[in-house]
């Protein structure tokens, strides 16, 4: 039970800055689409179980090299998808005028680059479990993979009813939020702040 309780923490922790991107994507639906909802969900789950298994199979050796280069990748990534949402919703907001669309396909390209962005924290995670005793990897990232699941699902239905309240400005700020994420990955990165939980 004490090793369950450890694995839904981390998974937890772990998973924070998935519901924040997963809030993102529900600002942009004028009515939840479950299918999508869940495709989110799987994305952000199926990388933050994902990653700590790479980490695992990685080993100790590699430990270095994701501390040093890490945070940088999330903060590039996370930096160019979010300066990119406000773009488009500044544009949208000229668009809108002239009749643009409501509820864009989801970019499955920028889903993917966020999945690995949110994820490399889990990879570190990965390193460490291969490292103690008595972390069972498997049951490790089964635990992490639901649980960031679950939370990605609540996170598009909190998004959805803020974005239809607040529309366009709701999704500038999701870019804002990603940018947020990505600053804060990389000072924590660096050591100018530790803000994990």
């Amino acid at each position: 039970m004490a090793i369950f309780l450890e694995f839904l923490l981390t998974g937890i922790s772990l998973s924070m800055d998935a519901f924040a991107i997963a809030i993102c994507k529900g600002l942009g639906m004028t009515k939840v689409n479950k299918k999508r909802a869940v495709v989110i969900a799987l994305f952000f789950g199926g990388f933050q179980a994902l990653m700590p298994l790479i980490g695992w199979f990685l080993g100790s050796r590699f430990e270095k090299y994701i501390e040093r280069f890490g945070h940088w990748i999330a903060f590039g990534l996370l930096l160019f998808i979010g300066t990119k949402m406000i773009v488009e919703a500044v544009k949208e907001n000229e668009e809108e005028d002239e009749g643009g669309e409501k509820d864009a396909p989801l970019d499955i390209k920028e889903l993917l680059l966020l999945s690995v962005a949110t994820s490399i924290d889990a990879l570190a995670v990965g390193v460490t479990y291969g490292i103690l005793p008595d972390h069972p990897i498997f049951y490790a990232v089964t635990v992490i993979g639901l649980s960031t699941f679950v939370i990605c699902i609540g996170g598009v239905f909190v998004g959805n009813i803020f974005g239809h309240k607040y529309e366009k400005k709701a999704q500038i700020a999701g870019g804002a939020i990603l940018v947020l994420i990505g600053v804060k990955a990389l000072l924590e990165g660096l050591g100018l702040i530790s803000l994990s939980i």
